[in-house]
């Protein structure tokens, strides 16, 4: 019988598991796509679907499925064996609740919170509750889908449940789905006659809890669960994990408001809509996102001269090189509102939308006087910004000529004034988020690489390395090599990359034998140079110690190797 690891691995294909993260693109035996783990503008990420593994030849990363989620998810070995169980309906042996992991137990608890609040919004209290939700436009479809709850108004409805259930108050708490009195001897539900919308990772595991007023008008409108340590507002996005498909398959990603203007989009075709989880863009989100579509859709309003939140998230999102659009809504409504009243109207203005720019130029100059001096200060004030954050010089270009035409001023004005424009200081974070390069490889390391993958594209040459040199390569090689050797396959993460590595290079026959010759020369010139540099250090030693026999010795092996190189 396989053990659960080998089971998942059997029922899942790496490239499937992968796809539905990035955009694959078929190169040869092969995937290939931009790695998600640091910047890049040309393709270095790879899957073998032959080996069932993957590997980054920029970053350096790589492994089998499960390193994948672990990488892409920010989680622990059991977190993704169990996030990849799911997928499989693999039954994992249940642990004993003092042995399962921190991060497991949150997550049971958010699930039995979910269920806790479904099954409230089905009760006689709950009925008020759906009438609401269904006369706002939101079906009964959707209600599931989402798994839209309410939360009793009660001071620990929720929280006797959970310790009901096994699970401690201080659990709960991190959580965050109490909170403790401020004598610290108590605690009391955080969500209390509230609509529940659960939100979820994008494995649809539930995380957290957005918790809207059902009744009473003297609090706060919306309630959100914390940070904890499955929750970041920061890196969520509200519908991702039902919207992703979607987003690949249309090339464009739809951005709202709130929760409601999500499930509203999904209910009328737009399946590809997403929500910010009461934050404004950030650049977390939008290197998530940049994993299924290049082209944002933003649907809500912005003032383009304001410094709101809203405005610098949709500047990350330039600077990162989105194709930006913008969807003009009739003012004072949102998409919710739309489409439960006029879903045809939704759809013109999707395809009525803008570019960004487009967007921007129109409306500074409706709102300013282009004839006076004072009017194009303000218009250029709004716009240049706009431009100087285009990273393509070319579209870059475009925008300078348009503008100075709309001026009516030369293009080396406004050029010049661009030139004065600072970008802010989020612009920087940025560029500091980026990954760190990893560390250059030694010349041995990268000549043994590229002997192994010369040697796996033509194993007959296996016979032109000399036993007796083995020894002068590194522990790993010398593995790889006494089993090719015997015909076995060697078994590391190393010996895949290198696999992987042989796949997608392409190489000529008739050049892959001077090639391995030349590796094994240089390696062996490395070697002696080693020893070279070895025996300097105890010539140098016996001449402080003044052991006249031990120099003379040495000098001459000295000599010797020195001819070898030559």
């Amino acid at each position: 019988m396989l053990n659960p690891i080998d089971e998942i691995k059997n029922r899942l294909d790496i490239v499937e598991v992968i796809g539905s993260y990035l955009k694959l693109k078929k190169a040869g035996a092969n995937w290939r796509a931009l790695c998600p783990f640091h910047s890049e503008k040309t393709p270095s990420f790879f899957v073998s679907p032959a080996r069932q593994i993957w590997h980054c030849f920029g970053c350096q990363k790589g492994g089998s499925i499960f390193n994948f989620i672990m990488e892409m998810e920010g989680v622990e070995f059991g977190d993704a064996l169990r996030i990849l169980a799911q997928k499989t309906g693999v039954q994992l042996k249940r642990q004993p609740p003092e042995l399962r992991t921190e991060r497991q137990r949150l997550y049971e608890i958010c699930e039995l919170a979910t269920q806790f609040f479904e099954k409230q919004i089905e009760s006689k209290t709950g009925e008020a509750v759906k009438e609401y939700l269904l006369g706002r436009g939101i079906n009964k479809e959707s209600l599931k889908k989402w798994r839209i709850g309410y939360s009793p108004d009660t001071w620990g409805g929720l929280s006797d449940f959970l310790i009901s259930k096994g699970y401690k108050k201080e659990e709960v708490e991190k959580a965050g789905l109490v909170i403790k009195s401020e004598t610290g001897d108590n605690f009391y539900d955080r969500f209390r006659g509230r609509i529940i919308f659960p939100i979820f990772d994008l494995n649809s595991q539930v995380v957290g809890f957005s918790g809207r007023i059902f009744k009473s008008e003297d609090t706060a409108k919306y309630v959100n669960t914390p940070s904890t340590l499955l929750y970041d507002k920061s890196r969520i996005l509200y519908g991702l994990d039902k919207a992703k498909v979607e987003i690949r398959k249309k090339d464009f990603c739809i951005l709202v408001e709130g929760n409601t203007d999500v499930i509203m989009a999904h209910q009328a075709d737009s399946g590809n809509a997403v929500a910010t989880s009461g934050t404004a863009l950030t650049t977390s989100q939008l290197k998530i996102l940049k994993r299924y579509s290049d082209n944002l859709f933003i649907a809500f309003d912005m003032d383009i001269a304001g410094e709101t939140a809203t405005k610098r998230g949709i500047d990350l999102a330039q600077i990162q090189g989105f194709n930006l659009k913008v969807v003009r809504l009739p003012s004072g409504k949102d998409p919710a509102e739309i489409i439960s009243k006029n879903k045809k109207e939704w759809e013109r203005s999707l395809k009525a939308a803008k570019s960004i720019l487009d967007f921007y130029f129109k409306t500074a100059f409706s709102n300013q006087d282009v004839k006076t001096a004072e009017g194009k200060k303000e218009i250029s004030k709004i716009l240049l910004p706009v431009i100087r954050r285009i990273p393509n010089k070319i579209v870059q270009a475009h925008w300078i000529q348009e503008l100075a035409k709309k001026l009516e001023v030369k293009e080396e004005s406004v050029e010049e004034e661009l030139k004065k424009v600072k970008l802010e200081t989020f612009d920087l974070a940025v560029e500091l988020s980026q990954p760190q390069a990893p560390l250059p490889k030694t010349r041995r390391e990268m000549l043994e690489e590229r002997l192994i993958t010369l040697i796996l594209k033509s194993p007959q040459n296996l016979n032109l390395i000399e036993k007796n040199r083995l020894a002068n390569f590194s522990p790993q090689v010398q593995e790889i090599l006494i089993k090719l050797g015997k015909k076995q396959t060697p078994d590391s993460e190393f010996f895949n990359y290198l696999s992987l590595k042989a796949e997608v290079e392409n190489e000529e026959e008739k050049e892959i034998v001077p090639e391995i010759k030349y590796c094994l020369e240089e390696l062996q010139s490395l070697e002696i140079k080693n020893k070279l540099n070895q025996i300097s250090k105890e010539i140098k030693k016996a001449e402080e110690e003044k052991d006249l026999k031990k120099i003379e010795k040495l000098t001459q092996e000295f000599n010797q190797l020195a001819k070898e190189i030559k």
